[in-house]
């Protein structure tokens, strides 16, 4: 297994302690994971993405979306019928196999929706940043007008 060392990067930045899991767990992933179900990501506007997985022959009720902390999990698990187990392939192509797909999301990136037609998945996801995040412009006041903590530092050294 590789292991990379970031240690440079965190003395000079603040709170992205949680990029070395998200590295370790993505290089893991990659090397162990079996390409099943197929997938894509894509931008689907302004903000907006959407994840699709190739999921024929599973029914709404056979799959599980869940978002737990960040990360989100596409679950599939195929009901076997008797049918099913009666019938003898010459040649299987088509996987029923169960399955779990991960996927971290950044922050502020929210499940708006999921929707299962024609044997794709399509996970609807947007990127909703706080007001209290977003930029702002701070005015610059005039010569005459004091900001508050000079105001009050003044009534202090008035009452001392």
């Amino acid at each position: 297994m590789t292991n990379i060392d970031l240690s440079p990067l965190y003395r000079s930045t603040i709170g992205f302690d949680r990029m070395a899991n998200l590295l370790d767990a993505a290089l893991r992933t990659d090397q162990a994971g079996t390409g099943y179900p197929p997938y894509n990501i894509e931008v689907t506007g302004e903000n907006r993405y959407g994840i699709t997985l190739a999921v024929a022959g599973f029914e709404e009720d056979e799959l599980d979306i869940q978002v737990e902390n960040g990360v989100l999990t596409v679950r599939g698990k195929k009901a076997a019928s008797d049918d099913e187990k009666n019938r003898h392939f010459l040649h299987q192509g088509i996987a029923y196999r169960s399955f779990e797909r991960k996927f971290n999301l950044a922050d502020h990136v929210e499940v708006k929706g999921a929707e299962l037609k024609n044997g794709l998945l399509n996970v609807s996801l947007v990127k909703e940043v706080p007001e209290a995040m977003k930029p702002k412009s701070i005015p610059i006041n005039g010569k005459n007008t004091a900001i508050e903590h000079q105001k009050e530092s003044e009534k202090a050294s008035k009452v001392a």
